[in-house]
């Protein structure tokens, strides 16, 4: 019997394997252009974005448990549509965006390196990239152990951040009426056009789905452990954003592709060293959660039979997928050193929103025909049907804003 993945994470790894895989580096940029749209009214978008993301999210919850496979998205739409063609392009779709955020991310690892000491990008970028792919090809208990303790540093990080801002903070009690949008619709366009550039910084719980058949207990783990992160991320979004808006005006971070950097400098006097290294590891843990979540999408896809068997290969004790996880790692360095990434990436944030279209549809499809399985936590059918209209919504609304620009 050849070789297969084993369930080494307990619901703490993969609960902070998810974390880290939706905190990111994003929060460090994105809160100054929400603030840049919707003012003082940051927050809210943020909580708009939340909800947006925890409805996909209980998708995800519920999928993850009925069906505990690699290949995630494309097993759920397989099993609710019974298209292998339609499942496999959706698996690829994955992969693709898994593999381009290891080519944008990596850039950034190098833009951030460059503030400390001056680098060639090209070898950094490989030698980056390899070391993911060694962590990776070690054992997924030892790669979600190292994205934890990244994940606590970021975590450290926006904690610091409220920190330095609590004075601030401190005056919240007074100025809450003035981040609280009010019924006016004149008022709710920058706030949606704000919620839709803080989705992205939710995007990565779909990203835990794809370990499934390394987590413990997965009926129960997998959805909590999604649930877990989507809402401290959430919980820790917010406060960001409201001790940012707090503090510095809208306009000022706006202007800035490093408002919390700024945020901290102006609160401190003394320069945002700490803050851009640990956006370093903020970046380090994206590329290696990225290079696992597209070798397990290939694997699952192998496993199916609807990619080559090789792709299915494990190695005989570390229990990982060997030629996924390398294949993977040469396409990311190959994207990070000759592709147009600033389109690429464009294309990810709609690829990752169509592919949570057919996971909300998935689930309404798998809920109407089997509303109650034994053994599965489950949710109300409107969550991933409401889930299903405002990805689509959000989707035509940047699809519709993109031609307009165009234009």
């Amino acid at each position: 019997m050849s070789p297969q993945l084993q369930r080494r994470l307990s619901l703490s790894l993969f609960t902070f394997y998810g974390l880290g895989s939706i905190l990111g580096a994003g929060i460090y940029s994105l809160v100054g252009k929400v603030a840049g749209e919707a003012g003082l009214f940051a927050p809210a978008a943020f909580v708009v974005a939340a909800v947006l993301a925890a409805l996909t999210g209980f998708s995800y919850a519920e999928l993850s448990a009925r069906y505990p496979r690699s290949g995630g998205e494309a097993v759920y739409t397989v099993r609710a549509f019974g298209i292998p063609a339609l499942s496999t392009i959706i698996g690829l779709l994955v992969t693709f965006s898994a593999i381009v955020s290891v080519g944008v991310l990596t850039n950034a690892f190098v833009g951030y390196l460059q503030v400390f000491i001056p680098v060639a990008p090209g070898p950094v970028i490989a030698v980056t990239v390899l070391i993911a792919t060694a962590i990776a090809l070690y054992g997924i208990r030892e790669s979600a152990f190292m994205a934890s303790l990244f994940t606590l540093i970021e975590i450290g990080g926006l904690l610091l951040i409220i920190w330095v801002g609590r004075e601030g903070l401190f005056t919240f009690p007074m100025r809450a009426i003035e981040l609280v949008p009010p019924a006016d619709m004149a008022v709710w366009p920058p706030i949606l056009a704000g919620a839709f550039i803080a989705f992205y910084a939710f995007i990565g719980f779909e990203d835990m789905a794809n370990i499934a058949e390394e987590v413990k207990d997965p009926h129960r783990n997998l959805p909590l452990g999604i649930l877990l992160a989507v809402f401290t991320s959430t919980l820790l979004y917010c406060v960001i954003a409201v001790v940012a808006v707090l503090n510095l005006p809208a306009q000022e971070l706006a202007a800035t592709d490093a408002p919390l950097a700024l945020l901290y400098e102006r609160t401190t006097g003394s320069p945002p060293i700490i803050i851009t290294f640990i956006g370093l590891f903020a970046i380090a843990n994206g590329i290696l959660v990225q290079v696992i979540l597209g070798s397990r999408i290939l694997y699952g896809l192998s496993r199916q039979r609807w990619l080559p068997g090789l792709l299915s290969r494990v190695h005989p004790t570390r229990h990982t997928p060997v030629v996924a996880t390398v294949l993977v790692s040469i396409l990311g360095i190959v994207f990070a050193l000759w592709l147009p990434l600033v389109s690429l990436a464009e294309l990810t944030s709609f690829t990752v929103l169509i592919v949570y279209a057919f996971v909300n549809a998935a689930c309404v499809c798998v809920k109407i025909r089997e509303p109650h399985p034994k053994g599965i936590p489950t949710f109300p059918l409107v969550i991933p049907l409401l889930g299903f209209i405002l990805v689509v919504s959000f989707l035509g609304f940047r699809l519709w804003e993109t031609v307009a620009g165009v234009l």
